[in-house]
C-alpha cells in the first residue's frame, strides 16, 4: 500500500453500493463492489454477524446467502485501511439499507451514518507511514471536543455535509 492509499477513500461507512457475490464461505460471502473491481479491495458480507441471531437453524442461515454471481444492494458498514489489502465489510440487512447506525467512537451511543444522519466519518492518517484509521462520531461529539477558542472549526463540524447555498 502506498503511504496514502486513495482509491478506497471513494467509499465510506453508510454509503450504498452494488456488489457482485464472488464466493461463499462458512461465515458469509466475498463480493466485488461495482466500480471498485480493480482497486485491490477485499470486500465481504458476514452473514453470521448479520443474521445468525435471527435464524433458527444453520440451514435457515445458509438459505439467506445470496447466490454466487448475483448482484446485491448493500451498505458499507466499515472499512479497514490499517494494512493492505483494504478490507470493506458490507451489510445487506433491510434496516441497515434504510438507515445504518453505528456506535460513536467518542460516546458509545449509536449514530446514523446514512444520508441525513448525525454521524461524521473521520479518517486519520500519519505523515510517518502507510495506513489509516476510520472513526465514526456524532457531529456534536466532535464539535464539543474541539477547543472552544477554535469556534470556526466547531461551527464547521456542526455544518459539514449540509447543503450549501449557491454562491451569488
Amino acid at each position: 500500500m502506498d503511504r496514502f492509499e486513495t482509491k478506497s477513500f471513494a467509499l465510506m461507512p453508510g454509503q450504498r453500493v452494488e456488489a457482485k457475490v464472488v464466493s461463499h464461505h462458512p461465515w458469509g460471502v466475498l463480493v466485488e463492489i461495482a466500480g471498485h473491481e480493480d482497486d485491490g479491495l477485499s470486500a465481504s458480507i458476514d452473514m453470521i454477524e448479520l443474521f445468525a441471531s435471527r435464524t433458527g437453524s444453520h440451514e435457515e442461515l445458509l438459505a439467506l446467502f445470496p447466490p454466487v454471481g448475483s448482484r446485491v444492494e448493500a451498505v458499507v458498514q466499515r472499512i479497514s485501511r490499517w494494512h493492505p489489502p483494504v478490507s470493506v465489510r458490507l451489510s445487506i440487512r433491510a434496516a441497515d439499507l434504510e438507515a445504518l447506525t453505528w456506535p460513536c467512537d467518542f460516546c458509545g451511543e449509536r449514530t446514523t451514518l446514512s444520508p441525513g444522519g448525525d454521524a461524521l466519518v473521520l479518517d486519520s492518517r500519519s505523515n510517518n507511514g502507510p495506513g489509516s484509521h476510520t472513526l465514526v462520531v456524532h457531529r456534536q461529539c466532535l464539535a464539543t471536543r474541539i477547543h472552544p477558542q477554535n469556534s470556526g472549526e466547531r461551527a464547521r463540524a456542526l455544518k459539514i455535509g449540509e447543503a450549501q447555498a449557491p454562491f451569488v
